[in-house]
């Protein structure tokens, strides 16, 4: 460091440049790297380089402030220090104060946590730039509340603007809450809406944390929002970020000691968690302590570890089931909860009798409801219904398939439809195993029927097991299972589970909308049909559905909802795997061309990760194609 002697005056502007010019061309590590350490250091107790170090960020040239800026906040080691370095930079400098408080929050999402909190804790620490930290939050609401900007933009810039909107709550002061809190609270209707309208599960539990943060702020005394959701590191770092306690006050002229009293003078005295304070024990009269031990706690409790819960004897006749289910006396619960828990094993016991009823009893399970609080209900109704259509496929699937677009119905049991639909079709189109040796479930295509769940992930294993399964490997490791030779059920009966889906999915019903507000139920139709044309593999109707499904995903292409167009990408995947090389090259050319060119700008412009992600797989397996085309001699 070079002392100037004798009071005499000088400029830094020159030292301000050459730190713009060196961070400009990407050396801004090696010298902020240095840098920011030493001026920590003599701005803690010396308001003179204080000043020295506003200086030297001020004069730095508008088109290089960006990089210094953004240098500045990602390596100080806190908002206090930021502070003491920039000062109210973001105050007297317009391109400062757009790179702190639009482009570094609006338009990009890569800054990590901490870089927030740095940033956000600085726009705190003076009351001139509080004004800015409010502008801050509003624009951050506008953003989260946005409908458009929800389906525009990836999942990983709405959990950065939720980590900003959360940071800013946990700055606020009560006055400042009081005068904008008619804003918070629109914001967070309009928000929350637009965020449980989401298919995407993260986003919909992004939007719940948010709201009963801003909750929690606005109505300090009243009740709060809560909602129900599955907790993740994602939601517990939301939740920490809001209990912080931001500084109240920088002292940077104090030395670090007496910073350190004066700062620990000001927290009030908690006790540690495992110490539990000391309660003196209530004094009992004679009288109350006679009827103490007067009391029932010395008689020998009977003996009943022989004894034996009764059960309800099971029915052994469908029809007995039937009419069991669609009983309403309340007596009969307990034989109800039988015939729930047996009803699968009977259907599959009794095929021919099965057959005889099949359709009134999908009828029946499709609208049977919970009568007591059973454990695992929807699974067990869930698995009846597969067995009843795995028994008699043709007739069963018409009426699923019928019902999916009827009247009257919710979207969960429009959605469970669905479910059965895709588990029927797996084991009607999956050979039985035979051997000692257990075979792994993993290769064995599987959706996730969880409700709101994100099947993406399922096809990114599906599709690269089938790829897996298409490479060859040259190794001696431990022999498979022999698979036995049986026909492929699934083959004569694809059609009836395909195409009546596909059908009508453009046709609004009074109750029921695909294109329109009921795009989470289209995101799962897209899915189901993209698993059946997987498993339609060497089937007669295969090509056939292929056309079908190209031309569905053509007519969606361009759709909002991003759980949406996975759903299409997949249907993509699942047409290359399963339809035949020729008859794609015969049937299909142009229709492949289009959306080759369709992929390739999913490819570079889409915001989901996912669809770029599968987009450029379904490219490569057209490259795959073309190859092996090629390969074939004519």
């Amino acid at each position: 460091v070079c002392f100037i002697p004798g009071g005499l005056d000088c400029s830094i502007s020159f030292v301000s440049r050459v730190l713009g010019k060196v961070c400009i061309h990407g050396r801004q590590k090696e010298i902020l790297g240095v840098l920011v350490p030493h001026l920590t250091d003599l701005t803690k107790s010396d308001c003179i380089w204080q000043r020295i170090c506003w200086r030297l960020v001020e004069c730095v040239p508008d088109r290089w402030m960006e990089a210094v800026v953004l240098g500045f906040v990602q390596r100080a080691p806190g908002a206090d220090v930021l502070s003491r370095l920039l000062g109210n930079l973001v105050v007297k400098n317009k391109k400062a104060q757009f790179v702190v408080t639009q482009k570094m929050l609006l338009l990009q999402y890569g800054h990590t946590t901490a870089v927030l909190q740095n940033l956000l804790g600085y726009l705190s620490l003076d009351s001139l730039r509080r004004t800015l930290l409010l502008r801050v939050l509003q624009e951050l609401l506008e953003t989260w509340s946005s409908s458009s900007a929800l389906k525009h933009s990836s999942a990983e810039q709405q959990l950065y603007i939720s980590k900003a909107i959360v940071i800013c709550l946990s700055h606020l002061k009560e006055p400042e809450i009081e005068s904008c809190r008619q804003e918070l609270l629109t914001s967070m209707m309009e928000g929350v809406k637009c965020h449980l309208d989401s298919s995407l599960p993260q986003l919909r539990r992004l939007g719940m944390v948010v709201a009963e943060s801003i909750s929690s702020k606005i109505n300090t005394e009243g009740p709060v929002l809560k909602f129900e959701y599955e907790e993740d590191d994602e939601t517990r770092e939301l939740k920490a970020l809001l209990v912080q306690t931001p500084p109240s006050c920088v002292v940077p002229s104090l030395p670090d000691d007496d910073r350190s009293e004066k700062g620990g003078a000001a927290l009030p005295l908690v006790p540690q968690s495992n110490e539990k304070p000391h309660t003196a024990a209530p004094v009992m009269p004679d009288e109350e302590l006679d009827a103490e031990l007067d009391s029932d706690d010395d008689l020998t409790p009977y003996d009943m570890s022989e004894d034996k819960e009764l059960k309800m004897k099971s029915p052994v006749y469908i029809r007995d089931c039937i009419e069991v289910l669609t009983g309403s006396r309340a007596e009969d619960v307990d034989k109800w909860e039988a015939t729930v828990k047996a009803l699968e094993s009977l259907v599959r016991k009794n095929p021919a009798a099965t057959r005889e009823v099949s359709v009134e009893l999908a009828k029946i399970l499709l609208h049977l409801e919970e009568k007591t609080c059973m454990e695992g209900f929807v699974e067990l109704r869930q698995r009846a219904q597969v067995a009843v259509l795995t028994t008699d496929p043709i007739p069963v699937a018409k009426y699923l398939t019928s019902q999916f677009y009827s009247l009257n119905y919710s979207l969960r049991q429009r959605m469970d439809i669905l479910d059965v639909l895709v588990l029927a079709a797996q084991e009607l189109s999956c050979p039985k195993f035979h051997g000692k040796t257990k075979h792994s479930d993993a290769q064995k295509p599987c959706i996730q029927l969880l409700p709101g769940s994100d099947s993406s992930k399922d096809w990114r294993r599906i599709v690269d097991e089938r790829i897996k399964s298409k490479t060859r490997r040259f190794d001696m490791g431990r022999s498979h299972v022999e698979l036995a030779s049986c026909p492929n059920e699934f083959n004569s009966v694809a059609g009836h589970f395909f195409f009546p889906l596909i059908q009508h999915f453009d046709r609004p019903l009074t109750t029921f909308d695909l294109l329109g507000e009921d795009h989470l139920v289209l995101g799962r139709l897209v899915h189901t049909l993209a698993i059946l044309m997987y498993l339609a593999v060497n089937t007669v109707a295969v090509t056939a559905m292929g056309k079908a499904l190209l031309e569905f995903v053509w007519a969606l292409r361009f759709h909002t909802d991003s759980y949406v167009r996975q759903g299409l990408l997949s249907c993509i995947s699942s047409l290359l795997l399963s339809v035949p090389a020729e008859r794609i090259l015969a049937d299909m050319t142009e229709e492949l061309l289009e959306t080759q060119s369709w992929l390739g700008d999913v490819m570079e412009k889409d915001p989901d990760g996912d669809c770029r992600r599968l987009a450029l797989q379904n490219l490569l397996l057209m490259e795959n194609l073309k190859k092996k085309l090629e390969a074939v001699p004519s």
